[in-house]
């Protein structure tokens, strides 16, 4: 369930940073499984200067921002950077709910393979194609944390670091729409930062 559908208003700022340029995306593969992506697939070169020409252009997030991220490598290694460029007062927090969306069957094949859940999710929130996590699922997930955070915090600024998938249907909670519309929200690039504001 999207608690994000009965707020009508948040008591902390929230921002979604997609993880930078990483050696699944130089490669073309799906990588979405913990046993690889937790100690594997980290940032490429260019997504670690990504991500630091991100941070440096944004003038949103400061020392005071509170920072959670996947245990993912790739966003690990990127939130380790923009917590390092903030020069920031909190220790990084780490939290499963943030993980990619488990692509089941997909693992490790080619990333052309989006194409077709994205085009069963449009169809069925609770689409499982090919043992994929449901955007259902990952919604469950990803707006169980940001009820946290509303539980645990007032007035911060919190950073969540995450995947593309992820922030998409993590946008799509914040816009109030079911988890089948999650393709129709602006795509985030690599080292992207972008406030969710509740629609």
């Amino acid at each position: 369930m999207n608690h994000l559908l009965r707020c009508q208003r948040l008591n902390n700022r929230y921002f979604a940073l997609r993880h930078g340029n990483s050696l699944a995306n130089q490669q073309g593969i799906i990588v979405s499984h913990p046993q690889n992506g937790v100690p594997e697939y980290g940032l490429s070169e260019t997504g670690q200067l990504q991500v630091i020409e991100s941070v440096g252009t944004d003038r949103q997030l400061d020392a005071a921002t509170l920072i959670v991220s996947s245990d993912f490598r790739r966003a690990r290694e990127t939130a380790e950077i923009i917590h390092r460029q903030l020069d920031s007062h909190s220790p990084l927090s780490f939290d499963q709910r943030l993980r990619e969306r488990d692509f089941g069957e997909l693992e490790l094949g080619p990333d052309s393979a989006y194409a077709e859940v994205w085009q069963e999710d449009e169809i069925n929130a609770n689409n499982q194609l090919r043992a994929v996590e449901s955007p259902n699922q990952v919604m469950a997930r990803v707006s169980e944390l940001v009820s946290d955070y509303e539980s645990r915090y007032s007035e911060a600024a919190v950073l969540l670091v995450s995947h593309g998938d992820a922030l998409q249907i993590l946008q799509t909670a914040f816009a109030k729409q079911e988890a089948s519309k999650h393709r129709r929200q602006r795509h985030m690039e690599t080292a992207e930062i972008r406030p969710l504001l509740l629609d």
